[in-house]
């Protein structure tokens, strides 16, 4: 997935292209040129339905024959960067997502995919300096992605201060974000801390009562903490509301761990 959540909606491109089309009818050089960049528009936004769908041999097809049409747009580039990721080929995306980075330096976003794409390829303190360019970049609206990426890069790597240290950090940039409240649950579960770890997820409820994956994350730490009873009404809502989900159907996978009485 792209991490510039709502990627098509920051490129006029597609828009522009059809004015400019109705507006310069008469010049045939012209519409040329517009025709060429709304069929790469058309197939970028083809290759993000490939992505979504998790078909990503069709996404980098999709995504070469949009850059052979626009080569110049850095969303096309990082999303050929993005699909590589996705097919696995972290050494193919950190190239594409740096041409992304050349066309438009100022396209802070790309820094946490490419980050995620240099771990990925073994190049761990290349990649954590990426993260940390994005959340020292000023104009970056969504610094907690880049310091929930380092947290993460610190706890695979077990230095649990540090990663401790960036998911604070990202839940005091924003207080709703749960990826980084369950990062924090997990740093305290590891150093067996799960009273704290407890706390922290009721914490983080208060700030996202809807969130499905906090329930979840919230029920599993009480199931390790031996709050079994607390943990089975916990799971059994989180079944309940996501049937069809990934987190409705781990939350069954953990019920039928529960101790048989």
């Amino acid at each position: 997935m792209i991490r510039n959540q709502d990627g098509t909606s920051r490129r006029p491109a597609g828009a522009l292209a059809l004015a400019l089309l109705t507006l310069f009818a008469g010049s045939a050089a012209l519409g040329a040129d517009q025709q060429a960049a709304f069929d790469a528009e058309t197939r970028f936004n083809m290759a993000l339905q490939h992505l979504r769908e998790g078909r990503a041999e069709m996404a980098v097809e999709e995504m070469k024959r949009a850059i052979k049409d626009d080569p110049q747009n850095p969303y096309f580039h990082k999303g050929l960067g993005m699909a590589y990721l996705q097919r696995r080929e972290p050494a193919k995306a950190v190239d594409a997502l740096r041409k992304a980075l050349e066309l438009n330096p100022y396209y802070t976003d790309v820094r946490n995919d490419l980050g995620l794409a240099l771990l990925l390829s073994g190049r761990r303190e290349e990649g954590k300096t990426e993260f940390l360019t994005a959340f020292n970049d000023p104009t970056y609206n969504s610094p907690e992605v880049a310091a929930r990426n380092l947290g993460q890069a610190n706890f695979e790597e077990k230095k649990y201060d540090q990663a401790l240290n960036w998911y604070r950090t990202a839940v005091q940039r924003n207080p709703k974000y749960t990826d980084a409240w369950l990062g924090v649950a997990d740093v305290h579960v590891v150093l067996g801390q799960f009273d704290e770890a407890v706390a922290q997820l009721q914490a983080a409820r208060r700030e996202a009562p809807d969130s499905v994956a906090l329930q979840l994350g919230y029920g599993d730490v009480c199931y390790r903490a031996g709050r079994f009873a607390e943990a089975r009404e916990i799971l059994a809502d989180v079944a309940r509301k996501d049937p069809a989900g990934s987190a409705g159907r781990r939350a069954l996978e953990l019920l039928r761990q529960f101790p048989k009485h």
